[in-house]
């Protein structure tokens, strides 16, 4: 179970597999897990149960493509692509999130 301070704000996992795949291509699930919780420098942890669902309704909404590949370890994995749909919802939900980051900031800074 994840510590109260490792876990995810509701309604940002959509926007870091996104953002993710927007930086580094077509990535199978662990690959994203990992790239998050290293860029972060530990400060963000993603756990599988979340995000094969989130990754499952992505595809649906047409923001990612799927296809089967090997990864590095040569067992079979299931690759997620940004799709064009998903860069306009990556722009949009960018947007979204810097504006409530500078509304928290001015609450915060009163």
């Amino acid at each position: 179970m994840a510590r109260e301070q490792d876990r995810i704000f509701q309604g940002t996992l959509d926007l870091l597999v996104l953002k993710t795949l927007s930086r580094n291509g077509a990535m199978h699930g662990f690959a994203i897990v990992r790239f998050i919780q290293q860029i972060s420098k530990d400060a963000l942890r993603v756990e599988e149960g979340s995000l094969y669902p989130a990754l499952h309704r992505l595809e649906l909404e047409g923001w990612l493509a799927a296809e089967w590949g090997h990864a590095e370890t040569g067992h079979r994995a299931k690759y997620y692509k940004l799709t064009a749909r998903g860069k306009k919802q990556l722009e949009a939900e960018e947007s979204r999130w810097l504006r409530m980051v500078e509304a928290i900031g001015l609450v915060l800074a009163t």
